[in-house]
């Protein structure tokens, strides 16, 4: 029996969402996080796509109701950061349908981020999803990785070659779990991910499939663009494996008290109906949600502002996780 993880514009039963809770990782920034979030639930609510916002405890529980609408769903759970596109189960199917989680290794994005609850609460929402959970022997994050639904996965090799995770595996080891895990025959190995990006260079934040065969990749806005370079690169790689390459005009150079921050429309959710793409306030993100809803003719696309949940390290599509649906 062969496994596969579908591509995310497969249809979805619904949308896990984690809900900002900690001051810490949000340092003056954490009502404006939980207000972004619960407006990315409530965009995919109306749409008539189920969502099961997590949130941590009763009292999170109580802001989070004050800010979505009774069609989104609340789930109080224990978990660390709302990154569930990292530490939530990663959904396969077989040719007849049939689901089960794939759960790997989680250590703290390479030992950097520890938080109470995340190696857990993949297992914990599968389980309540009535699923069987398969856990795999090796370290490996749902936004490193990305599938175009006919066998070929892009990933960076910052991320999965990174001896912060796997320090034992060669480069052909990986292709071979992935093969074995999620059904990925080919891989398209990129490079460096985004400056600054915590996670080590999170393919879900450079580079997504749209559809089989056709990657979108962003495109340097200016000369200050801090990232053009990593772009460059990703866009020639991608040239050379013989892919279609759409450009989307990249936010340009985002900073945070003199840092640069890993902005990047290229974090958009891809739901049944709609796409959410995080904006951040640039000049260019109204180019970036059009670049983008030229992709997905068959959605709806909006722009969502997601500057205070990129403060706390991710977008929108770090902060979920889909249930695809038996079709």
């Amino acid at each position: 029996m062969s496994w596969r993880l579908p591509p995310e514009w497969h249809p979805q039963d619904w949308l896990w969402i984690g809900f900002p809770h900690d001051p810490v990782e949000w340092p003056g920034v954490l009502g404006r996080a939980q207000e972004q979030i619960a407006a990315f639930a409530n965009a995919v609510a109306d749409s008539g796509q189920e969502v099961r916002l997590i949130v941590r405890d009763k009292a999170n529980a109580a802001r989070a109701r004050e800010l979505v609408s009774a069609k989104v769903r609340l789930e109080q759970r224990r978990y660390g950061d709302i990154w569930l596109r990292d530490t939530g189960p990663l959904v396969v199917m077989d040719d007849a349908g049939q689901r089960k989680a794939c759960r790997f290794g989680f250590n703290g994005w390479g030992g950097k981020y520890w938080m109470d609850g995340d190696e857990a609460i993949g297992a914990e929402l599968a389980e309540s999803a009535g699923l069987d959970v398969f856990n795999a022997d090796w370290f490996l994050e749902g936004g490193g990785v990305d599938g175009d639904g006919a066998g070929l996965v892009v990933t960076s090799e910052q991320c999965l070659l990174n001896p912060n995770r796997n320090p034992d595996l060669s480069r052909s080891d990986v292709e071979a779990l992935l093969a074995r895990d999620l059904g990925f025959s080919r891989v398209l190995w990129l490079g460096d991910g985004l400056i600054n990006d915590h996670t080590d260079g999170h393919v879900d934040n450079l580079a997504r499939f749209v559809a089989p065969g056709v990657l979108a990749v962003p495109q340097a806005t200016g000369p200050d663009d801090p990232n053009a370079a990593v772009y460059a690169d990703a866009m020639e790689r991608a040239e050379a494996f013989g892919l279609m390459v759409r450009k989307v005009p990249s936010p340009g150079l985002i900073e945070s008290n003199g840092r640069i921050e890993p902005a990047s429309y290229m974090n958009f959710a891809i739901t049944t109906r709609l796409v959410i793409v995080p904006t951040f306030g640039s000049p260019h993100d109204a180019y970036g949600v059009v670049a983008i809803a030229e992709l997905f003719p068959d959605h709806d696309t909006i722009g969502l502002p997601a500057d205070a949940v990129l403060a706390g390290g991710g977008g929108f599509h770090c902060a979920s996780q889909q249930m695809p649906a038996v079709v």
